[in-house]
């Protein structure tokens, strides 16, 4: 069993998503427990400020380090994240690795960033999600979330699924085919329906290689 938290300034944001699918089977089967944390709790004062203008100058907010190293207080035993666009891109391999910690904190960014002595005090490891800038890290927490709930015992109904997928040799996976064989006047590729199990496994290899070097040739470099 994992145990979860997300440190937000909108608990609402993960209410829904974490209800249904995976996320949910994980939670049901007790192989994934998961508490959202409020960062507006932890804000100063009357108002809970949680932000304030940056040193140097410059547009927007920083989230302050006092409120979130309380808010983190509690989970100093756990591998914690934070959320952000500077962080490393996320990859199958951070996902298979942090699905086997006991307890994992996601802290998720917001505005301008968060203060870097937070950061530099709490923080294991600056996770994105890839080349582009969201309001929050909030959607990225959901996708750690989900991307780690799968792949733990007893959640996805045939734990084979997890062998040839996307990216578990470093490649894409193939096309994928179900019924019925002829869709408007398109055909099932001969070879799926031939019952040669190993012509279907060398055209699936085969698939995987040209579909990766013209969608992602990054990753066969």
């Amino acid at each position: 069993m994992i145990d979860v938290a997300v440190i937000t300034l909108f608990p609402g944001f993960f209410a829904g998503p974490t209800e249904v699918g995976v996320v949910a089977k994980a939670l049901q089967t007790g192989a994934m427990a998961l508490s959202v944390i409020n960062l507006r709790e932890y804000g100063v004062g009357v108002h809970r400020q949680v932000d304030d203008a940056p040193f140097g100058g410059g547009a927007g907010m920083v989230l302050m380090p006092g409120p979130l190293a309380d808010a983190v207080e509690s989970r100093l035993q756990s591998h914690k994240v934070l959320l952000t666009p500077v962080g490393r891109p996320l990859r199958q391999t951070a996902l298979d690795r942090l699905a086997g910690y006991e307890a994992l904190t996601l802290v998720c960014g917001r505005y301008e960033g968060v203060d870097e002595r937070f950061v530099e005090e709490f923080i294991d490891e600056e996770i994105s999600l890839g080349d582009f800038v969201l309001a929050g890290g909030d959607a990225a927490a959901l996708a750690v979330i989900e991307g780690v709930a799968r792949l733990l015992p007893g959640v996805l109904g045939n734990p084979r699924s997890l062998e040839n997928e996307s990216f578990r040799d470093g490649l894409l996976g193939e096309p994928q085919y179900t019924r019925p064989a002829v869709f408007r006047d398109r055909s099932v590729p001969e070879v799926l329906v031939s019952g040669d199990h190993g012509r279907i496994d060398a055209w699936r290899g085969d698939q995987r290689v040209r579909r990766t070097r013209e969608r992602r040739p990054d990753l066969l470099e």
